[in-house]
């Protein structure tokens, strides 16, 4: 049972006007549920998607967020959308993608969030996430040869190839990572 508190509004004008003077605004958390988007996020909390990329310092490519990911939404204060501390309260967790487009909510499992962490490092490196980057006949958002494509460009053909081929070669994100960083490729 939830006690209500009653105020005199005579009374609690000052003494509302002084706590709201010395009190910092914090973000409010909201919990990604399957199906969402940061933009449809960013519309039921009134704020732009850009307000919450820069709350959400993980968040490397916004057309990528993840069910039970906490993010951190910026208040309104004024008109004007503040933010004053991040808060990550759990990282990204991704599941094998079987389907992938932009906008995309993906369901956890029991990867860990490194393995999402080096992930979306290696993207960001390779093509700033963008699955259309060519460079020769390296292709997408990991920059995987062409051979290993089969002529399929999608991306979700382009997750399944570079999730087998990092398993395959490496055995996990997280020492592909650490290949790509100590040779400047993976």
């Amino acid at each position: 049972m939830k006690n209500k508190l009653k105020l005199v509004a005579v009374s609690v004008a000052p003494i509302a006007t002084m706590f709201l003077a010395n009190t910092a605004f914090a973000d409010e958390q909201y919990v990604v549920q399957q199906g969402d988007t940061l933009s449809s996020i960013a519309q039921k909390f009134d704020v732009t998607i850009s307000n919450i990329v820069q709350a959400n310092k993980t968040i490397t490519n916004a057309d990528c967020i993840y069910t039970n990911q906490t993010l951190s939404i910026p208040v309104k204060q004024n008109g004007q959308t503040k933010h004053v501390a991040y808060t990550q309260a759990s990282a990204p967790k991704v599941t094998a993608q079987a389907q992938v487009s932009p906008a995309t909510t993906y369901t956890n499992s029991n990867n860990h969030s490194s393995e999402a962490s080096a992930k979306a490092w290696i993207a960001m490196r390779e093509s700033t996430n963008n699955y259309q980057a060519r460079n020769g006949r390296y292709i997408g958002k990991y920059q995987l040869d062409a051979s290993y494509l089969n002529g399929d460009y999608s991306a979700t053909n382009q997750e399944r190839v570079a999730n087998n081929y990092v398993q395959s070669r490496y055995g996990s994100w997280t020492k592909a990572k650490a290949f790509w960083q100590a040779n400047g490729w993976y």
